[in-house]
């Protein structure tokens, strides 16, 4: 099978620069002596990725309890659940640890350690700290994190954070910076805990920009990253990677030609592309995603998707587009312009490596 006997729209992704990311966050990582990395699979919610990305079924991130059962299906026990639990998935987080599972919750709330506490199940959690993106957690130096450690009593297992604003940065330098005050506060957080007597097994921190930029990780246990393996638009901007390094686009076909607005229509629109913006705000904006040749080639200038409807994206080139090369039916494919999001759609991957020959498909986890 090659690309051109695929259904569209669908993901393509190339397993050679998939290998490439995973080798280059390894490397960032190893850099820090003792500091695990726990890949984050909310992105590509595949245990063959899983398999690449935590060999040996490694420890694992996951964000929500869909993932949270099948990568344990898939022999994946160490994981944190990502997303503060609220008390109704306790007993499904609870029946996976019962089974050989060691997959630890998160919260930053009183009621919430209580029912942990008080659940008849195993249960650990961590407690979440927010150093400076001002989504969930607590301050690490609030006395809110001390009684939500207390509420928890001999179920917690440490802290963690996420340097989210890390995506904001424009600058390797603005990166690090982020990434010492997300190093400050998970240090800060632990040593108050084991100052109260509380079990901090894991203070787990991270972003793919601070796990290849930051320059001191002592005291973290592991280092929390996901996008990096697939890259996107957007990660190309603020220096995760380069704009060769995109591992997963959109294959699409052309379903219309509009010379006289310079435009093709496609037949990925926004469910297959998702209609995020996060190039937006970047030094460049890519709208809706890059159109590329068949061979994942940059071969029509910045034609950008910058419509889409539910099921149509329309491609606007910069330059004259090539209509004699772009009949009805040519297949072209789009670079995401936020991986995570453009993903979640599809139920598969459609293997590559570097060429058009389909090599294998992979299955995802989709749902919560």
């Amino acid at each position: 099978m090659t690309l051109d006997d695929l259904p569209t729209p669908c993901l393509v992704l190339d397993l050679g620069i998939l290998k490439a990311n995973l080798a280059r966050m390894q490397a960032a990582v190893a850099r820090h002596p003792g500091l695990m990395l726990r890949p984050h699979m909310k992105t590509a919610k595949s245990l063959a990725v899983a398999a690449l990305a935590a060999p040996g079924k490694g420890p694992i991130t996951v964000s929500t309890v869909a993932e949270a059962r099948y990568f344990a299906g898939g022999g994946f026990r160490d994981q944190i659940y990502a997303v503060g639990v609220t008390p109704a998935k306790l007993d499904a987080i609870a029946a996976l640890n019962a089974q050989g599972g060691d997959v630890k919750v998160i919260t930053d709330d009183i009621d919430v350690a209580t029912a942990i506490a008080a659940h008849p199940g195993p249960l650990r959690a961590l407690v979440e700290v927010d150093c400076g993106e001002g989504r969930g957690g607590v301050t690490p130096d609030s006395n809110l994190l001390t009684a939500i450690a207390g509420h928890l009593g001999a179920r917690c297992a440490g802290v963690m954070t996420h340097a989210g604003h890390s995506y904001a940065e424009r600058s390797t330098e603005g990166v690090a910076t982020v990434a010492e005050a997300e190093h400050r506060g998970a240090v800060l957080a632990a040593e108050r805990l084991r100052a109260m007597g509380a079990t901090v097994d894991v203070v787990s921190l991270g972003s793919s920009p601070t796990a290849l930029h930051g320059r001191d990780m002592a005291g973290i246990t592991d280092i929390r990253a996901g996008v990096y393996m697939f890259g996107d638009l957007f990660q190309a901007q603020i220096g995760t990677h380069g704009m060769a390094d995109i591992a997963v686009t959109v294959l699409t076909a052309v379903t219309g030609r509009k010379p006289d607005r310079n435009a093709v229509l496609v037949d990925a629109g926004a469910i297959a592309l998702s209609k995020d913006r996060s190039t937006e705000k970047a030094p460049k904006d890519f709208g809706f995603g890059l159109m590329l040749d068949l061979d994942g080639k940059p071969s029509f200038g910045d034609a950008i998707v910058t419509r889409t409807h539910q099921e149509h994206g329309e491609v606007r080139g910069d330059g004259p587009l090539p209509f004699g090369s772009l009949p009805i039916g040519a297949l072209v494919r789009i670079a995401p312009n936020h991986t995570c999001l453009t993903v979640a759609a599809h139920d598969r991957y459609h293997v590559v490596d570097g060429g058009r020959e389909v090599i294998a498909t992979w299955d995802r986890v989709n749902g919560w």
